[in-house]
């Protein structure tokens, strides 16, 4: 009797990934993105606080050796090209809206 007990408990848990996985449903039922967005600055400005820049620069290796292990020469070529393009925008714009204060003044 006490084995069935055990039993009908095991198949009663909820195992921890599948309880996380129902407590961030509700928790995104509950909150909009600016919730998220609150709690990722406090947990960003808490690592700051713990953290120097050997940590961020180990953390930068990592993900950079891993990004190099999972992607090839075209992946590296085409996040440069879009890089270079919004660098363009970006100057383009700064350009722009400096000829026109020059123009205003």
């Amino acid at each position: 009797m006490a084995q069935n007990n055990n039993n009908q408990n095991n198949r009663s848990k909820m195992s921890l990934e599948e309880a996380g996985r129902k407590g961030g449903e509700v928790t995104a039922q509950n909150h909009d993105r600016g919730f998220y967005e609150e709690i990722g600055r406090k947990g960003g400005e808490a690592t700051a606080q713990n953290h120097n820049s050997s940590f961020y620069e180990e953390i930068g290796k990592k993900g950079g050796e891993a990004t190099a292990q999972n992607h090839d020469r075209s992946f590296y070529e085409e996040i440069g090209q879009k890089g270079g393009e919004a660098r363009a925008e970006q100057n383009n714009n700064y350009n722009s809206n400096n000829n026109n204060s020059n123009r205003n003044s």
